[in-house]
């Protein structure tokens, strides 16, 4: 009897999941072959931007052990809460919501010691026990590496529209990232294309560019993979603390290069999704 029950309610989380993931147009799994490349940062201003530009985004951080959405959104504290329609995510600002573990934990400190079935079993009810709506963005926020959570992900939503991949210059980094390229291949997800970040520094002083982790290691990774190279965000010093008090940049600061680079990648990322041959 027990194990009839179990079945059902599978059965019912199932297409819970289904009718959820169909009302999302657009799905697209930020990922990185190492950790501390800025991906999150990339999929924040990402999802900030297409909302500023009128489309209904949510983001999803499926990082279970090191959420940071929450922060730097600036949505430190909030709390979910449950309605008729599932657990209700935050809202951000007009057009953005946000839905991350973080917003289900009292102290911030404590570890998440899980393993992968777990880990599955709350993406899956991310997905489908969460009240999206219809929306033309899912920015969903990968940890780094091809472990559980980005297989998860990949598993749970057949129909993800593509993959950002986030690195930076230098070499470890760049042969990471070649990896999580392989692994959207080999999961036949279209690859939009790869994101260098901090590119070089941008002196605050004389503005003159300093390249800190050397420069175009993303790029050709692109060429010698075949994917799109998306563009470089240059280290500048007001983006470390705008991140820290969780204002995204693309909306805090109005002008210098990162500001600019980036609405260039949303432009691309906005027009390749589009595209017809970006739809499955």
């Amino acid at each position: 009897m027990d194990s009839d029950i179990a079945d059902e309610q599978k059965v019912q989380q199932d297409l819970r999941l289904k009718e959820n993931i169909g009302r999302i147009k657009n799905k697209i799994i930020v990922m990185s072959g190492k950790g501390g490349v800025g991906k999150t940062t990339v999929a924040v201003n990402l999802a900030y931007s297409l909302a500023l530009k009128g489309y209904k985004v949510g983001i999803l951080d499926v990082d279970i052990h090191g959420p940071n959405i929450a922060k730097m959104l600036g949505i430190e504290g909030k709390r979910l809460n449950g309605s008729r329609s599932g657990m209700e995510p935050v809202e951000v600002i007009q057009n953005l919501k946000a839905i991350s573990i973080a917003l289900l934990i009292d102290d911030p400190d404590k570890p998440i010691i899980w393993r992968g079935p777990l880990k599955m079993q709350m993406i899956k009810q991310f997905l489908s026990d969460v009240n999206w709506g219809d929306l033309d963005y899912l920015i969903i926020d990968a940890p780094p590496g091809t472990g559980d959570e980005p297989l998860s992900v990949c598993q749970l939503i057949s129909d993800i529209n593509g993959a950002i991949i986030v690195t930076t210059p230098q070499d470890v980094a760049v042969l990471d990232s070649r990896k999580s390229i392989q692994f959207a291949k080999e999961m036949k997800i279209p690859v939009i294309g790869i994101i260098e970040n901090m590119s070089g520094f941008i002196c605050p002083n004389c503005q003159k560019k300093i390249n800190l982790f050397g420069v175009g290691g993303g790029e050709k990774a692109a060429n010698d993979l075949e994917v799109p190279f998306l563009g470089r965000l240059p280290i500048e010093e007001e983006l470390v603390k705008l991140g820290d008090e969780g204002k995204p940049f693309i909306q805090s600061r109005k002008e210098g290069n990162a500001v600019k680079n980036m609405n260039a990648i949303v432009d691309k990322i906005e027009e390749v999704s589009h595209q017809s041959i970006f739809k499955k």
